[in-house]
């Protein structure tokens, strides 16, 4: 048993103060209130459960800070995010992978979506191993230290009027829903990694099969972009007659464990379907590509679980995802007051980890997976800030500790096993050159 002492620690919801916990076997077997014992290992400043990124795109990582000349449109990003794609293999996907998860390890991300459309050989073609892009991905979250869901995406076409995949897309599809199946079927659940599924869009993923792709996907997270531009929408309506929620409703894909990602253009009947699910919401990329604000409080009142991603990785900060909900809802709004502390970070931990498969994850108490994130209260951040407002001012860089599955990860701001920066500098520079 490893016994942990925390100043300060979010439990049942709330700030709590000098709470002892307890770790046997990767989960958590005793949470003391208000401890005068003062044995075991110390977590300063505030200690939160993990957090979950319910929505990554890895190889995106390769663009930060790369899409921004002449202003930074729209296909300046594309064009790279397209170049990059093409250049990554099972060997440089693993070591970009794994250098990109170590970067959600620092930020206190104890478990990843990794929503994974990147299948096979830049000319179409499937490796030996038809599966060798995912299970790189799943290898490199084991040696970052974090848990990993792995959402095996279904990229059929290239617009809702069924266009043909072209160039670098070749290597995203499986040449229809039985070809997806066939190679989906062969990935299984390990150690710290679980398999889910992903519809990438209604552009993406043609009507004709996508109800047996429901039936065959039951009781799995399955993940699938919805109306993250109005363009989607349009060319929906003029195809289908209907809105993609209306499309994916009537293909029975919103379930239980359903997570719809962005969900930023929605009328309000669409609102209404995503009631009972999961909606993943992306500030930080919605603002990179200028994608817009979606109606989180309205989704939230509607019934709809709201979780967090870090999608493009324009950062990776779950703090910085998390506030930022509230504050675009201010910006649309012009009225502060959507969502307090403990429905944010409810987002980022517990309801994230559901989403992805992990309903086990996510709190401090007795029977959870044991994972913990102390946060500093004193950095030029965070010194003199009310614990029970950390939410609306920490970063990444003020996390100090992560334990995750009981084994720690990240110890004075270092991770374990890792050089970060120097990871991905070389990563990135291989991807790129």
């Amino acid at each position: 048993m490893t016994i942990y002492l925390a100043e300060y620690a979010w439990v049942g919801g709330r700030v709590e103060r000098d709470v002892r916990i307890e770790e046997e076997a990767g989960r958590f077997s005793g949470v003391e209130i208000g401890t005068t014992d003062r044995s075991g290992t110390r977590l300063a400043g505030l200690v939160l459960p993990g957090f979950a990124n319910a929505h990554s795109h890895a190889f995106h990582r390769a663009l930060r800070g790369r899409t921004h000349h002449d202003r930074g449109g729209f296909w300046t990003w594309r064009d790279l995010m397209y170049r990059v794609a093409g250049r990554l293999d099972p060997d440089n996907y693993f070591a970009l992978a794994r250098a990109v998860y170590g970067e959600m390890a620092l930020a206190g991300v104890t478990c990843v979506g990794e929503f994974h459309y990147l299948h096979h050989g830049p000319d179409g073609r499937p490796y030996a191993d038809p599966n060798a892009m995912g299970h790189a991905l799943i290898e490199a979250a084991r040696a970052a230290g974090i848990r990993i869901t792995l959402l095996d995406a279904v990229y059929l076409t290239s617009s809702v009027d069924g266009k043909p995949l072209e160039g670098v897309q070749r290597r995203f599809g499986d040449g229809g829903y039985e070809g997806w199946h066939a190679r989906f079927e062969r990935l299984r659940d390990g150690d710290g990694a679980r398999i889910g599924a992903a519809l990438h869009s209604v552009r993406a993923a043609p009507v004709d099969g996508m109800a047996t792709f429901t039936h065959r996907t039951d009781g799995l997270p399955v993940h699938v972009h919805l109306s993250e531009q109005p363009a989607e929408n349009e060319q929906c309506r003029a195809v289908h007659g209907c809105s993609p929620a209306e499309l994916l409703d009537s293909m029975g894909v919103w379930q239980s464990m359903t997570t719809a990602v962005h969900a930023t253009h929605l009328t309000g009947s669409d609102q209404g379907l995503l009631a009972g699910g999961h909606v993943c919401l992306c500030p930080t990329t919605e603002r990179d590509l200028a994608d817009g604000i979606g109606p989180a409080r309205a989704l939230a009142d509607a019934g709809a679980t709201l979780t967090l991603g870090s999608d493009s990785h324009a950062v990776i900060d779950l703090f910085e995802e998390a506030r930022g909900v509230e504050l675009d809802e201010r910006l649309a709004t012009r009225r502060r007051g959507h969502f307090g502390a403990a429905e944010l970070i409810g987002a980022a931990t517990r309801a994230g980890h559901a989403s992805l498969g992990w309903p086990d994850a996510g709190e401090i108490a007795v029977g959870r997976r044991a994972d913990l994130v102390a946060v500093s209260l004193s950095s030029p951040r965070t010194a003199g800030v009310d614990p029970e407002g950390l939410v609306f001012a920490a970063t990444a860089a003020d996390v100090t500790d992560v334990i995750a599955g009981g084994r720690p990860v990240v110890a004075a701001g270092r991770h374990l096993s890792m050089d970060v920066p120097a990871a991905l500098r070389t990563a990135i520079a291989a991807v790129l050159a």
